[in-house]
């Protein structure tokens, strides 16, 4: 019996679009109606337009009448967690310092969705301005995991996740900085992928740290995972870190490399602090590529236990630099409150930023004062080199790594409230981040209790095309992608 709408494929969706079993309309309004039903218990999005959905459904639709349809996603809903500008939308980043600031123009992601035909499909839910593992730091309150709504998505793209879980998108953007794309892809039960930093423009981002931070796609498939990437990725002169490198056919790249290939599993990420169902399930799919004739090669990241340290310093001094712009004067939050101008910016960011922002802006312009700067941010640049360094140096006798994506499955909302336990949540994403390498979690099995477990493949530099066909191996051979939670 063929999936509801709501839970089927971009690539069976426009075979039916283009076969005119369907219209970007039926499909949009399925999506508007499923997300109507099931919002009140997710609350995935900030906000959405229904009106402008269906406008841009309809353009579709008289696109493929004329013969104008612009491939895969011409007419498919796609969300955008709301840290990426999308003109006359809001622009909030869950947080009450933009709570009313709408976008004036469109992020490149934004603008390449569109020529591709898309359909920008609402605002999502996520962390305060990116920072956070279970989007429980959101202004505008938590999100819950379709599976298990009293439990977190994850973070910072909680939303994202949640909502292609949920059916209440065909596929959404999120953002990565130490894991917000690929930890709650886990938690949630769909692919995620992070790409090489530089891939993707970050024009148009809301920035937590730009030399971390970069935009990929949630889908439910690899599939689907590499028509978005192919959409969006490629150079942009208004990104200064964008990086200029032919952007190839992603998807068909995954029939096209079949292997076997050399996988490294790195003994560092199997220690203590992890699910023994989350290792079990990782130890299964490890099997998995044994069987398929792989080469299996246990590696070493030696420098592993020094990540946390090194993230939350560089993240924290970059989050301190990007965040001073909000000062109540130019645009965002400004308080009725403030006596005089110094005032205006004391008591703008007290009420415009929460808790774990405020805590992250003051570690970060504590890392970069006089006299700390050499003893902890400098230092945790040098230990970032090393850091990369033994990612390359593992990647000269194996094609990819295969590890755990989460330590953890999807814990209870309110659950970790020591901020130290939530951040142990992105121990083996954050590596990937630091090292500016590519990486996607695909799901690969469920707890006892009916949680998702996500399984992470950490790729060499801008080699996704061959990323995506190892993950696509392991996803083609399990039906773990067709389940969906019981909403």
């Amino acid at each position: 019996m063929p999936s509801a709408l709501h839970f089927r494929t971009i690539a069976d969706l426009a075979a039916a679009l283009d076969a005119k079993q369907l219209t970007s309309v039926e499909l949009t309004q399925a999506v508007i109606a499923r997300t109507q039903a099931v919002e009140p218990r997710v609350h995935a999005f900030n906000s959405f337009d229904v009106s402008d959905a269906l406008a841009q459904a309809a353009a579709s639709d008289a696109r493929r009448a004329a013969g104008q349809a612009r491939g895969a996603l011409d007419g498919i809903p796609i969300g955008l967690k709301d840290v990426i500008a999308v003109t006359g939308q809001p622009l909030t980043a869950s947080s009450k310092m933009l709570q009313n600031f709408v976008s004036p123009y469109d992020a490149t992601v934004t603008t390449k969705l569109k020529q591709a035909g898309a359909v920008l499909w609402g605002r999502l839910n996520c962390d305060e301005f990116a920072m956070g593992s279970s989007t429980e730091n959101s202004a505008f309150g938590p999100t819950g995991n379709p599976w298990d709504t009293t439990r977190v998505p994850g973070g910072s793209s909680g939303g994202s996740s949640a909502a292609l879980a949920a059916g209440e998108a065909i596929a959404t953007l999120g953002s990565d900085t130490g894991g917000s794309i690929r930890q709650p892809a886990a938690l949630c039960g769909v692919v995620g992928l992070k790409p090489s930093y530089g891939l993707v423009s970050r024009y148009g981002l809301i920035a937590f740290a730009s030399s971390l931070d970069q935009i990929g796609p949630f889908a439910r498939t690899v599939e689907d995972a590499a028509i978005v990437l192919g959409a969006i990725a490629g150079h942009d002169e208004r990104d200064s870190t964008s990086f200029k490198t032919d952007i190839p056919d992603y998807r068909a790249a995954l029939t096209i490399n079949r292997g076997p290939w050399k996988l490294g599993i790195p003994k560092e990420y199997f220690a203590e602090g992890l699910d023994p169902e989350i290792a079990a399930s990782v130890e299964q799919a490890i099997a998995f590529y044994k069987a398929q004739g792989c080469e299996i090669r246990e590696v070493s990241l030696p420098h592993t236990q020094y990540c946390l340290d090194t993230y939350y310093v560089i993240a924290t001094a970059e989050a301190s630099s990007n965040l001073g712009r909000y000062d109540g004067i130019r645009y965002g939050h400004r308080s009725t409150a403030a006596k005089d101008a110094v005032d205006i910016y004391a008591q703008s960011r007290a009420e415009g930023f929460g808790p774990e922002v405020k805590r992250r802006i003051i570690l970060g312009t504590y890392v970069l004062s006089s006299g700390y700067y050499d003893a902890y941010y400098l230092r945790a640049q040098k230990v970032r080199t090393l850091i990369r360094q033994d990612f390359l140096h593992a990647f000269r006798d194996v094609d990819a790594l295969l590890t755990p994506t989460s330590p953890v499955p999807a814990f209870k909302l309110g659950e970790k409230a020591d901020p130290l336990s939530l951040y142990l949540c992105d121990i083996y994403t954050i590596g990937v981040n630091l090292a500016g390498l590519p990486a996607i979690s695909v799901p690969c099995g469920f707890t006892k209790s009916g949680l998702p477990i996500g399984a992470q493949l950490i790729g060499q530099p801008f080699q996704e095309s061959n990323l995506l066909a190892i993950a696509h191996a392991y996803e083609r051979a399990h039906e773990w992608s067709a389940q969906h939670p019981a909403l």
